[in-house]
């Protein structure tokens, strides 16, 4: 999964932050499955309750199946509407819902201003994420 000569760097499920005592509900959405599989498994292995969905479209549609996650976690670039939309969408919807966006693109804090300016405030995490960094975000 994730490599590194140096040990205390690595990831290790086992080498985790305090368990929860209540498991967090998280959709990971990213239109890149490997990377949303990829942090899906991470979250589930640390003792999150995580599903994911390759688009805003799909994670929609989770939402109308299975309710409002405690957290989003959504990529900020898709093809089918951006992970920010899909964040408006999610945090009018589902009031309770934490949301994190996470991107790798220089023009991100720009569209988060634009949000912001419509009423929105998100966190942002930037990829590449190290799965530590994610874990500590997530228990803070």
């Amino acid at each position: 999964m994730w490599q590194t000569s140096c040990p205390e760097l690595r990831y290790n499920p086992t080498v985790s932050v305090e368990p929860l005592a209540v498991a967090k509900k998280i959709l990971v959405v990213d239109d890149e499955q490997l990377i949303a599989d990829t942090l899906t498994s991470i979250l589930t292995d640390s003792g999150f309750e995580a599903s994911a969905a390759y688009s805003a479209t799909e994670a929609l549609a989770w939402i109308k199946q299975s309710g409002c996650p405690d957290v989003l976690l959504s990529d900020v670039v898709m093809p089918d509407l951006s992970g920010i939309e899909l964040a408006k969408k999610i945090s009018d919807a589902c009031t309770h819902t934490d949301v994190t966006l996470i991107s790798g693109n220089s023009y991100t804090p720009e569209l988060l201003r634009k949000a912001e300016q419509e009423g929105y405030k998100f966190k942002m995490l930037p990829k590449p994420i190290h799965p530590r960094t994610l874990l500590a975000h997530l228990h803070a």
